[in-house]
């Protein structure tokens, strides 16, 4: 049997020495700077200029999703906690706080959001006391840009049961099928219920407007529907086949919320390329998903050479964006359902994971590069970066060297605000980085709603570690483990 592979963790990493050392030994590109800048003409603390609007600096909080609103679709307290500390960050851009569906059916699970007539006033309260919260830390806040992430989990839609999918397809895919245990017979979504859900997805958007949000996402990423239209080259009819029509569904949805919701900004979250989805080897690390012949299923990737990045679309996707004056633009990758390796580097791996196939450096690497790659072909969208994270305490140098030289306009933080909400307030005010709040990629935020949980930060943050929760989290990771054995 092949020996394990030995990856150094990063906060072993010490110096800018060790750290540029280590990135050279795997043969990776990932410039940083070896000081950090704060002060108001620091490159994260500039504002960015977004047509009338600022945006205070360049700090971005991702979408995180904690599977902890009501079964009606409206926050809890566990939500309010996690969109006050949203503000509380320091950043300046608030991408979606978190992924809302459109309607019932399009929920990734029981206890996800929705914006509906039902929640909007719930909703509304939920934007403002991220507001608040962040007027209360961090003073002005008219340049704050707070938008909503709009979503459909099509083939990964689990709006009843925590633990049974009630898929919406758009193509029978030849390995998620299989995988996810999708009959050939399973029905596929017709044109007809492609343009009821375009007017959900209008009516959100415009019930967004209402309730103060600036933007909305019209989420392509994941895996979930959005993305799924991007691959769909063997569905015949508007929607897929020519790229013209798999982009239509974005199209139509743009056209009606500039009819229906003028004024309101709008963004796009993509994964920007794809690849095979990945399983378990014998050893118990990564290996793609056998498949034979061309494959033409990942958007962004070789149809002959699936492992490799091809840009040609995406770079297509980007210029259908600039043509529909959507200006912000927040990049990622794969998905975790079925290639978390890819989309959220880790070096523990969450339940229903793999050990990782490669350095997990390696993947933000090759993340940040291929955004860096983007914005030097289109300067003129704002471009968030996603995948930093695992970078832990070399996440803000990286950072600031990306804004500083242009490669990206954004930092965008997902996992690390859980833990580590200050991350932004601090970097920016030149405080030192507390070292214990930093997230190590344990993963145990996807290893909770795995095992029907809420999502935390169950290692590091006391919140959740001294929860009811954490024991079932640890059981339930004992009983994995035995499985395993």
């Amino acid at each position: 049997m092949t020996p394990a592979p030995k990856y150094a963790r990063v906060a072993t990493l010490k110096t800018p020495e060790a750290f540029a050392a280590y990135v050279h030994s795997l043969g990776i590109e990932l410039p940083f700077d070896d000081q950090l800048e704060s002060g108001p003409q620091s490159p994260l603390a500039r504002p960015y200029h977004l047509g009338e609007r600022v945006i205070g600096n360049r700090w971005c909080i991702l979408p995180m999703e904690g599977w902890d609103g009501t079964e009606d679709g409206k926050p809890s307290d566990l939500t309010r906690r996690r969109w006050q500390r949203f503000g509380l960050s320091g950043a300046k851009l608030i991408w979606g706080g978190e992924a809302v569906a459109v309607r019932h059916d399009g929920r990734a699970n029981p206890n996800q959001l929705m914006l509906t007539a039902h929640t909007m006033e719930a909703l509304d309260d939920l934007r403002q006391t991220l507001v608040r919260s962040h007027a209360e830390y961090h003073g002005r806040t008219d340049d704050l840009l707070i938008g909503l992430q709009l979503t459909h989990s099509g083939r990964f839609a689990k709006p009843n049961s925590k633990t049974k999918g009630e898929p919406w397809i758009l193509y029978h895919h030849p390995l998620l099928d299989r995988k996810f245990g999708i009959p050939p017979d399973y029905p596929v979504m017709t044109d007809a219920q492609i343009d009821d859900l375009i007017g959900d997805f209008v009516r959100a958007a415009a019930r967004a407007q209402a309730i103060g949000f600036d933007f909305v996402d019209l989420k392509h990423c994941h895996g979930y529907l959005g993305h799924e239209f991007l691959s769909a080259v063997d569905r015949p009819g508007r929607y897929g086949g020519s790229f013209e029509n798999r982009t239509r569904f974005l199209r139509e949805v743009v056209a009606a919320i500039r009819r229906d919701a003028p004024g309101l900004g709008i963004g796009v979250r993509v994964s920007i390329f794809d690849t095979f989805p990945f399983r378990p080897g014998p050893d118990g690390y990564g290996v793609p998903e056998p498949y034979e012949g061309r494959y033409p299923y990942a958007f962004g990737a070789n149809p002959d050479q699936p492992l490799e990045v091809d840009l040609t679309e995406p770079i297509a996707f980007l210029r259908l964006l600039q043509v529909l004056d959507i200006r912000l633009v927040c990049l990622t990758a794969g998905s975790p359902y079925y290639n978390p390796h890819i989309q959220r580097p880790a070096l523990f791996p969450p339940s229903d994971g793999y050990q990782p196939p490669e350095d997990p450096l390696v993947g933000v690497a090759r993340q940040i590069n291929v955004t860096a790659q983007l914005k030097s072909q289109f300067p003129h969208l704002a471009i968030v970066g996603s995948g930093y994270t695992y970078l832990q305490e070399w996440l803000p140098n990286v950072g600031q060297h990306n804004v500083r030289s242009g490669r990206v306009d954004f930092v965008g933080i997902g996992r690390m605000v859980l833990t580590y909400p200050e991350m932004p307030a601090d970097v920016l005010a030149g405080r030192p980085l507390r070292t214990k709040q930093i997230c190590r990629s344990f993963s145990d935020c996807t290893t909770g709603p795995r095992n029907g949980l809420v999502s935390g930060c169950y290692p590091l943050d006391p919140f959740y570690k001294d929860s009811p929760q954490h024991a079932l989290l640890k059981a339930a990771k004992e009983r994995l483990a035995a499985r395993q054995k």
